[in-house]
This record gives C-alpha cells, structure tokens and sequence, in this order.
C-alpha cells in the first residue's frame, strides 16, 4: 500500500533516524491502525497515523436500512460496550418520534449502560497494567467482564454483539436469573475492584511507567475536541450524563472524577473511580425498579414497537404490523436530530436527518475514538516507543468506533 507520508530530517548529523511501522498488525497498536515512526534510538521524533483498515460504510449503510435494521451497525463501532450504542440510537429515533419513556425502562436501561461502561473500563485498565508488565491484575479482573456478559445474555440472548433493547424499551422483560445475577455482581465485583486497586494504584513500578507520561492539558484536550475519561483526566468535568441528562440519569446520585494532569495515571485513576460510581448507579436503580409498576418494559408506541411474538405467529394484523414496522412503512416526522450518550469513551452521538421516507436521509455517527485518536501522534513526539504504546492503551481506541 502506498502512503505519501511526508520526508523526516534531523538536523544531528550523527543521528540516523528509523523508519518502524507500527501497525496496523502489530499486536502492540491493541487494534487495526497504523502509526508511521520516525525514531532517533528509542525516542519518537515525529509520526503520522493511517485509518481505514477496518472501514465498513456504516454510515452509507444506514441509508438505506430502516431504523429498526441499524441497531446491529451500532453494535459494531465500540463492541466493548455495544449496549450504550444500541440504546444510543434507540434514544435518538425516540426523541425524533417524540416518544416518552416510562420510568422503569429508563431505569432498566440505566443499569445495561452502567455494566456496560464497567466492561469498557476494564478492558482499558487492565490492558494499561498487561502493557506495564502486570499480567496477574490483567487475568484477574478479566473474569468480570465474563459475569457482565453473562447477564447480557440472560436479557436478550446475545453477549458481545448484543443487539439488545428497542426502539421505545426493550425485546422482554428481565426476569428473576437477570436480577440475581446482577446482585451478584453488584456483590463481589466490588471487592475484585479494590484488590486490583491494591495490586497497581500504589505500586511504585506502575506509576514510575505512567506518572507524568503523555501529560495533557485541559486547554489541548479541548481544542482536540475530547471527552469522555480522556478529558476529565485532564480536569474538565465534562460527562453527557450530567451536561444533557438522558434516560433519568438525573434520578441518580453520583460523582464525575476528575484528574489534574491528564497523563496516563491520571486516566487509570479517573476510569477506576468511574467504575465505582457505576457500581454505585446500578445500586440505585436496582432500589429505585422496586417502586416502579412491574411488567412495563417498553413504551406504549404501537406503530413503532414490535408486536409479541406469539401474537405475530397467531394474528395477521399483528403479523403485518412487524413487517411494517421493520422494513420502514410507518412514516416518521421529517426532522433533524442529534442526541449523544455517554460512551465508554467520551460522546457518542448520533445527527439523524430524517425525510420521512423509509430510510435515514443521512446518518452520522460521533464516534469519540475517531476524535480521540487524531491527537495520538503529535503527542507522541519526544516519547519513548514503550511509552507510546501505553500511551495508546491508555486512550482505550476502539477500531470499530475509529472507522466506523
């Protein structure tokens, strides 16, 4: 593949300066993107990264699918935390449909996000401790995921690509193995965080590897247009949860964590606390489903919500109204939208320009790792190959999400 990168010169005459590509197989790049180095030694000088391995047209695609077909696109940009992209986009069809939420639906999803954003968070952490040296926190803590996975199934059948929820609520209701399950997890993940809290957050080869490595400023970090852990590591208290509250997160009492640096202990640090606090909102949504009326788990929208299945097997209008409503034949109002959620990431958003026809008249997707990553290789000038890779790790980049 030809690239038309630019001709690095150094003005030491002594130095030779290597060309090392990095990426975008290499195991080290956590995902299939490509960072061209020019290294003096072991030290970076200058390098300019490439996109577009995994390109898939999602965009292009949604344009001509009806919305009930793109949820499983949306599954595919940040697979680590896919449920926050599906309820995303059910999210922004519903406040273009203008269809209001019953409580308790709002508290369900609540708590598929939170467990979610606590499987995302993982996988960053520990990778950030694997590429430190510390296989045992990386092995550890991994089991969890498993458990949050295992949940996901019990709801909608499916684990990583989960397709879960609907455009006004959800598929099913949770039943009694769900709940148990996430008040055993609600139970023991707690006490698996703090130990792996105790093994690297005070542990002096760490923070030697991450303390003041890929520092940050806040003014930097907005002018790159970050958000999500990223930012608020460097000390912008900025979450979607809070500026522009969806599905009643406005119920929940919880903190936003904050860093001071924005090196790369600080994003351990602030995606660490992250995880408690969505232990903490899981909590209170478990209380506060107990004071809601049950069996509600979708809004009352029959045009836009799938009838039962057994009605759809039994009933020809009820047969007629699923394929209605998944291939497009409802009209939708003719309008432009943009919600955003808060994404393992940072802002995930969703600008839907609706014509009323059958299919999205255009569809874009704000996808926070396509944002994040444009600041990597300038930031990479001057640092050390070994740290760099932290560095990357650090920034949680999603290959899916970078390239949709």
């Amino acid at each position: 593949m030809n690239h038309n990168h630019p001709v690095f010169t150094d003005n030491d005459p002594q130095s030779e300066l290597v060309t090392l590509n990095l990426g975008p197989t290499h195991p080290a790049t956590h995902g299939v993107f490509q960072n061209v180095l020019q290294l003096d030694g072991e030290r970076i000088v200058s390098g300019v990264s490439t996109i577009g391995y995994i390109h898939r047209a999602f965009e292009k695609i949604a344009e001509h699918r009806p919305f009930y077909q793109i949820t499983p696109l949306t599954d595919r940009l940040n697979y680590c935390s896919s449920p926050i992209n599906n309820m995303g986009w059910h999210m922004t069809v519903e406040k273009l449909l203008n269809i209001q939420m019953p409580k308790r639906v709002d508290y369900l999803r609540v708590i598929i996000m939170e467990l979610s954003r606590i499987s995302d968070h993982i996988i960053c952490n520990t990778i950030i401790g694997q590429d430190t040296g510390a296989t045992t926190t990386f092995l550890y803590l991994f089991q969890f995921r498993e458990h949050i996975y295992e949940i996901f199934e019990e709801v909608c059948g499916a684990r990583l690509t989960t397709n879960i929820g609907r455009i006004g609520g959800f598929e099913r209701d949770f039943n009694e193995i769900a709940f148990a399950k996430i008040n055993k997890f609600l139970k023991e993940f707690p006490v698996a965080l703090k130990e792996f809290e105790n093994l690297l957050t005070r542990n002096r080869i760490f923070i030697d590897r991450t303390a003041g490595v890929a520092e940050v400023t806040k003014e930097a970090a907005l002018e790159y247009s970050w958000t999500g852990p990223l930012l608020r590591a460097a000390g912008v208290d900025y979450d979607v949860r809070v500026a522009d509250p969806y599905s009643s997160y406005q119920d929940f009492d919880f903190e936003i964590p904050v860093g001071t640096s924005g090196d790369i202990y600080d994003r351990y640090l602030v995606r660490n606390e992250e995880m408690w606090q969505s232990v903490r909102i899981i909590e209170q949504a478990v209380v506060k489903l107990k004071t809601e009326p049950k069996g509600i788990f979708h809004a009352d929208v029959p045009d836009f919500y799938l009838p039962p299945k057994q009605e759809v097997y039994n009933n020809m209008e009820a047969l007629i109204y699923h394929f209605k409503i998944v291939m497009g034949e409802i009209d939708a109002p003719k309008a432009e939208v943009y919600h955003a959620v808060e994404g393992g990431n940072g802002e995930l958003g969703f600008y839907l320009i609706n014509d009323g026809g059958r299919t999205p008249y255009r569809l874009h997707f704000r996808r926070p790792s396509f944002i994040n990553y444009q600041m990597f290789a300038p930031m990479s000038e001057g640092m050390l190959l070994s740290d760099a890779i932290i560095n990357m790790s650090s920034m949680n980049i999603i290959a899916g999400e970078l390239d949709a």
